[in-house]
């Protein structure tokens, strides 16, 4: 037993798999972490200083953490989860991290509870389940390792073996503190991405103002459907400096569209102006995942896209905490229909990379695989989200590789906020492929030495291809 983490952890019960397991681990668990779609803050790395109290780094922001607690009737004023208008919330992070570690059980069984026993364990040297009775035992070790020079960002990026890591950044983003990471002479890859979503859905608050900054800053003419593209033109082109390779789209559905460009002229004209009813800024949005698709196909960005979340789910958290604060919800996706569009358009283009990700596991076997089976431009994310969980990481497997094999997918990424939930996250996904590479040469549908080849590709190679980075 190693502090919280035993060696074996979902490994195969029977004796001679896990031992295949265990071997195909051994060879993986040292490679460098290639993190290619995540939300971590990039002024971390840029100013490089002390991360703050215990609670405010690893429960505040964290709403795989706070959404449990909620759920049990515990608010979120409680955490010291800020409110939108300034109205008071709990500042004292011992106080909060008390109230964390007394309800610690309820994450007994989820991924939060993998997570964070291998961030106490291995970051902090914690072998202890946190509790009511070791909570401020536990609070001030945590606070003086988080005071010492090894714990500061860049250091941890170095301990935690990033070769590279992607933050995800707004359209609207002068992206100063990549400039400020970029500019200090320190080694670490940070790159951003190309997050258009308050530029391109009209549901977007303040989605008119956005489209006038845009303007603004590329000194494009918003106002008008050719100058919109070319400020995404410019934009792009702008992140590219900074060393990004992907964009990110988070739309609720799949939808896509190829209108004539006068009808997607005079449509953008309507949403413009804020006279377009609910079908239309649904169009919009699908009219815009084409357009992001096809400038892919010309600047080499690989396209990510997201749908399949109800987001806010909430009105009344919406109005007082704002967006992000874990009432976004699963709905079921459609992917064969509403993608046929962009794929009469782009699906066919071996030069162009569309990661697909999907909080419908429904849609595996019966629409994902065998898209990505047969489609050059198309490639599947991992399991994402609510699924990123040793189930849903078997799930994933089991019902795509059938149809898409492995190198129809993306291996791994973290999608966290969560920086130091980072290498655990990894080391859980490659303990699973593992355990996945060993039952399929345990029955003899896969041999040995292709497993390890296998093993080293979903944990390291395929995303570094994938993301071309």
């Amino acid at each position: 037993m190693k502090g919280l983490i035993d060696p074996d952890l979902l490994f195969p019960g029977e004796e001679s798999t896990r031992a295949l397991a265990r071997g195909l681990y051994a060879e993986v668990s040292g490679l460098p972490i290639v993190s290619p779609h995540g939300h971590t803050d990039p002024r971390w790395y840029a100013l490089n200083e002390a991360f703050p109290d215990p609670a405010q780094l690893l429960i505040v922001p964290d709403h795989y953490v706070f959404r449990m607690l909620f759920s049990q009737g515990i608010s979120l004023e409680m955490l010291g989860v800020p409110t939108l208008d300034g109205s008071p919330v709990a500042t004292d992070g011992r106080a909060i991290w008390r109230l964390f570690c007394e309800n610690y059980y309820l994450f007994r069984g989820t991924p939060t509870r993998l997570w964070f026993d291998y961030t106490l364990s291995e970051l902090f040297g914690i072998d202890e389940l946190p509790s009511a009775a070791n909570a401020d035992r536990l609070y001030d070790h945590v606070a003086e390792c988080l005071a010492r020079p090894e714990y500061r960002p860049r250091a941890l990026y170095e301990r935690f073996n990033i070769e590279v890591i992607s933050t995800t950044d707004s359209a609207l983003d002068d992206l100063d503190w990549h400039a400020r990471i970029r500019d200090s002479g320190w080694k670490g890859r940070v790159v951003p991405a190309y997050r258009p979503d308050a530029v391109v859905d009209p549901d977007f608050q303040g989605f008119g103002t956005n489209l006038d900054k845009f303007g603004e800053i590329t000194g494009a003419d918003t106002g008008t459907w050719t100058g919109y593209l070319d400020a995404h033109r410019s934009r792009r082109a702008y992140f590219k400096t900074f060393g990004a390779t992907s964009t990110d789209h988070g739309h609720a559905t799949a939808d896509t569209a190829n209108l004539p460009q006068n009808e997607a002229a005079a449509l953008f004209d309507n949403v413009r102006l804020g006279k377009a009813n609910a079908d239309e800024r649904r169009l919009f949005r699908a009219q815009m995942l084409t357009e992001m698709a096809k400038m892919s196909l010309d600047d080499g960005l690989v396209m990510q896209i997201h749908p399949g979340s109800l987001r806010n789910h909430s009105p009344a958290i919406l109005a007082k905490f704002g967006r992000d604060k874990g009432f976004d919800i699963p709905t079921r996706t459609d992917y064969v229909t509403a993608l046929k569009p962009l794929l009469d358009v782009v699906g066919l283009e071996r030069n162009l990379t569309i990661i697909l990700f999907t909080l419908d596991e429904t849609s595996y076997a019966r629409e994902l695989a065998p898209l990505a089976g047969v489609y050059p431009a198309l490639k599947l994310g991992p399991a994402w989200w609510f699924h990123d969980s040793a189930e849903g990481m078997r799930r994933f497997r089991e019902m795509t590789t059938e149809t898409a094999g492995f190198y129809n997918t993306v291996g791994f990424n973290d999608d966290t906020r969560a920086f130091p939930s980072i290498p655990a996250r990894h080391d859980i996904a490659r303990r699973v492929d593992c355990a996945f590479l060993a039952g399929l040469v345990a029955e003899h549908r896969l041999q040995e030495n292709e497993a390890y080849e296998l093993a080293r590709d979903l944990a390291y190679g395929l995303a570094k291809k994938a993301y071309r980075l």
